[in-house]
C-alpha cells in the first residue's frame, strides 16, 4: 500500500522530475516508509512506500529491472504473489526481491496489458517500456486502489490522490456543473471519469489504459460480474458456496510481513471475518471497535454487539471512544484527506478510527462491500416487485438524494444544469445486458459505480491518512462474481443478505446475526449543534463560498434555521451536504 504519482510527455518535452517531486509529500501519509524518484526521457516517476511485503531495501519504488527494460510504480497488494512467483520462475525469471511489486514487473513482461487477468488484489500502477516509451496505467476490478489523471496538450501527471495533483500545479480548478448536480443527487457519488473540478479524471475501475509516445491510448474494461442465473447451483447450494470463498478471501487477506488486525463494527459482515479468520487458526488476532457520545437521542456506538464477537473468539479487542475533545478537530483533518468531498458521516469516524489503529498495526480487514454484493441495503427491496422498464423510475426515487426538480429552488441559477444527468446514468446503465432483473441491475451499478466512489474510496482515503492499509475481502472479484450470480430472493431473505446469514449461521453468534441492521453512528453529525453547527454556518458565509455562489441564499438560510430536519431520501443531513462540499472546496484552495 502506497502512493504513487508520475508524468508522461508525448510533446517532445523531457518530464519534469520537479513536478512529480511536488507531488511526493501529498502522499507522505499513504507511504510514510520511504520515498523514491525515477525519471529518464519523457517520463517520471515518483513513489511513497508503507513496507508491508519484502520489508526490505530490495522492495523499494519507483522499480526498475534493466534486464527486462521497465520501471514501475505500484499501490495496493497482489495476494497471490507468491503463486505467480513460482509460475514466473517456470517461465525462466529471475527475481531480486520478495515483493509482490516485481511479480508485477515480470507479470507484464511475460503477459502484457493481460497481466492483470492473473491478479488477485488490489492495484493501482504505472509501467513504462524502456525501448518502445509506452506507459500501461491500470486500476483493480472493483477499484479499491484510486488512480487520478490531469491531461494538458502534450502532458498526462496521475497520483494516487486529487490533491496530489494539485500540488504539482497547472490544474483547471473550475469546478464541473455535471458532477455538481451527481454530488446534489446520486447520494454525493460523482462517476468515472468525472470528479468535482474540471481539470482532474479519475481511471475507471477495472480499465487498463495504454498510451503511447504520441499521446495516443487505448482502454479496456477486462472485467464485469454478470449478474445472469447459474442453473446448476440449486438454491440450497448458495450459502456454503459463499462461505467458501468468503473464506477463501479472507485467507488471501492474511499475506503480509507484518501483523494483520480486523476493523470490529459489531455488524455480521465485520464479525464474519474475525471467526472466519478463527476458524482457520488465527489465535490472538487483534481487533478494533470506535464509538462516539450519544446526541439527539441516538446512540454512538455498536459496542454491545463487537463485545460478544471479541470474547467469543477471544481477541486482543480494542475499544476506541471518542469524545466531543476529539470530534470536532478531526473534521478538519477528515476533510483535508479527502480525495473528493464524501458526505458520509463514517469519514470522520474512519479517520478517527485509523488514527488510534495505526498505532498498533499496519494492516487490518474490513467489512466493507457485503451490501452492495449481497443486497443489505434498504432500497433493493422494492425494486423486487417493479418490472424492468420501471427499474430506473424505482431506484432513483428509492436512493437519489432528492428530485431533479429540487435542484432549480436549491442550487443557484448559474450551476444548473437542464438534462437530469444522474437519472440519464441510471438508465444508461440499467438499459445495458447481463442484468437478468430491476435487483440485479441495481447492484450491478452500486458495485461498479456508489461502491467505488462512497464506501471505498471513504476507507482508503482514511486509513491511508494514517499510513493503514485496509483490505476487504467481500470485494474479491471471484467472491463478487459468485454473488452477482445468486438469485436476488436469496439474498433479500431475512432482510437483507440472507444468504451471508443462512451461510453465518453456526460460525457467528445468533445474536448478531439476528440484529437490526446498524449504520456506522456518528451523532456529531447526523445532530448537527453548538461548535459543530458553527462550524457548518462558518464554511457556508465564508468569503469563497460566498463568491463561489453554488447554493440559493434562501436555500442555506432555511437549513440553518432548521438545522436537523430537512433530510435526503436516505435520511442524510442536507445541511452538512452543502457544508461538507464547501469546507472541501475551501480546504484544497478552489
Amino acid at each position: 500500500m502506497c502512493g504513487i504519482a508520475g508524468e508522461l510527455r508525448y510533446d517532445g518535452h523531457l518530464a519534469d522530475p520537479e513536478a512529480v517531486r511536488r507531488m511526493l509529500p501529498c502522499l507522505q501519509t499513504r507511504g510514510p516508509d520511504g520515498e523514491g524518484l525515477w525519471a529518464r526521457g519523457p517520463v517520471a516517476f515518483g513513489h511513497r512506500r508503507l513496507k508491508i511485503i519484502d520489508l526490505s531495501e530490495a522492495g523499494g519504488q519507483p522499480m526498475t529491472d534493466d534486464e527486462l527494460g521497465l520501471t514501475l510504480v505500484f499501490n495496493g497488494c497482489i495476494y497471490n504473489y507468491k503463486q505467480l512467483r513460482e509460475e514466473l520462475q517456470g517461465y525462466g525469471y529471475k527475481f531480486f526481491s520478495t515483493s509482490d511489486t516485481e511479480v508485477i514487473i515480470k507479470a507484464y513482461h511475460r503477459w502484457g496489458a493481460d497481466c492483470v487477468q492473473h491478479f488477485l488484489g488490489m492495484f493501482a500502477f504505472a509501467i513504462v517500456e524502456h525501448d518502445t516509451g509506452t506507459v500501461t496505467l491500470a486500476r483493480d476490478r472493483l477499484g479499491i486502489k484510486p488512480l487520478y489523471l490531469t491531461e494538458t496538450r502534450g502532458r498526462l501527471r496521475f497520483a494516487s490522490t486529487l490533491p496530489a495533483l494539485l500540488a504539482a500545479g497547472d490544474v483547471d480548478k473550475s469546478i464541473d456543473k455535471v458532477a455538481l448536480q451527481h454530488y446534489m443527487t446520486f447520494h454525493s457519488v460523482v462517476p468515472a471519469p468525472r470528479t468535482i473540478v474540471n481539470g482532474v479524471r479519475k481511471l475507471p475501475p477495472a480499465t487498463v489504459r495504454v498510451i503511447r509516445t504520441d499521446g495516443t491510448t487505448t482502454d479496456q474494461v477486462y472485467w464485469e460480474a454478470s449478474h445472469t442465473r447459474r442453473p446448476e447451483i440449486a438454491d440450497a447450494e448458495w450459502p456454503e458456496l459463499i462461505h467458501e470463498k468468503l473464506k477463501l478471501a479472507v485467507e488471501r487477506r492474511m499475506v503480509a510481513d507484518v501483523p494483520v488486525g480486523v476493523l470490529l463494527s459489531g455488524g455480521i459482515d465485520s464479525s464474519y471475518i474475525v471467526a472466519l479468520l478463527a476458524e482457520q487458526g488465527q489465535r490472538g488476532l487483534t481487533t478494533f471497535s470506535i464509538g462516539f457520545e450519544a446526541a439527539g437521542g441516538e446512540t454512538g456506538d455498536e459496542f454491545a454487539y463487537s463485545d460478544i464477537v471479541a470474547k467469543q473468539f477471544d481477541t486482543v479487542h480494542h475499544q476506541i471512544r471518542i469524545g466531543k475533545d476529539r470530534f470536532l478537530p478531526a473534521v478538519d483533518r477528515t476533510v483535508a484527506a479527502m480525495s473528493e468531498p464524501m458526505v458520509s458521516h463514517d469519514c470522520i469516524a474512519f479517520n478517527l478510527l485509523s488514527e488510534d489503529v495505526s498505532k498498533s498495526v499496519k494492516v487490518v480487514q474490513s467489512g466493507q462491500g457485503a451490501d452492495e454484493i449481497l443486497a443489505g441495503y434498504s432500497w433493493y427491496p422494492p425494486l423486487a416487485h417493479v418490472t424492468y422498464d420501471e427499474a430506473v423510475d424505482a431506484y432513483a426515487q428509492e436512493f437519489f438524494d432528492r428530485p431533479h426538480s429540487d435542484l432549480a429552488r436549491q442550487l443557484s441559477p448559474e450551476w444548473l444544469i437542464g438534462d437530469d444527468v444522474s437519472r440519464e446514468f441510471v438508465a444508461a446503465s440499467f438499459g445495458r445486458s447481463g442484468a437478468e432483473t430491476a435487483v440485479d441491475a441495481a447492484l450491478r451499478l452500486d458495485s461498479q459505480v456508489m461502491l467505488v466512489d462512497d464506501p471505498v474510496k471513504r476507507v482508503d482515503n482514511m486509513t491511508m491518512a494514517w499510513g493503514l492499509e485496509a483490505r476487504v475481502p467481500f470485494l474479491d472479484h471471484e467472491l463478487v462474481e459468485l454473488a452477482a450470480a445468486c438469485p436476488p430472493a436469496l439474498k433479500l431473505a431475512h432482510g437483507g443478505k440472507g444468504v451471508l446469514k443462512q451461510a453465518a449461521r453456526g460460525v457467528v453468534p445468533d445474536e448478531v446475526i439476528d440484529r437490526t441492521k446498524g449504520y456506522f453512528p456518528v451523532p456529531g453529525i447526523r445532530h448537527l449543534e453548538g461548535a459543530m453547527l458553527e462550524k457548518v454556518r462558518d464554511a457556508l458565509h465564508a468569503p469563497a463560498a460566498r463568491q463561489r455562489g453554488l447554493f440559493r441564499p434562501e436555500y442555506v438560510d432555511a437549513l440553518l434555521a432548521d438545522p436537523n430536519t430537512p433530510r435526503t431520501t436516505l435520511g442524510a443531513n442536507q445541511l452538512w451536504q452543502l457544508a461538507l462540499l464547501e469546507m472541501w472546496l475551501q480546504d484544497k484552495g478552489i
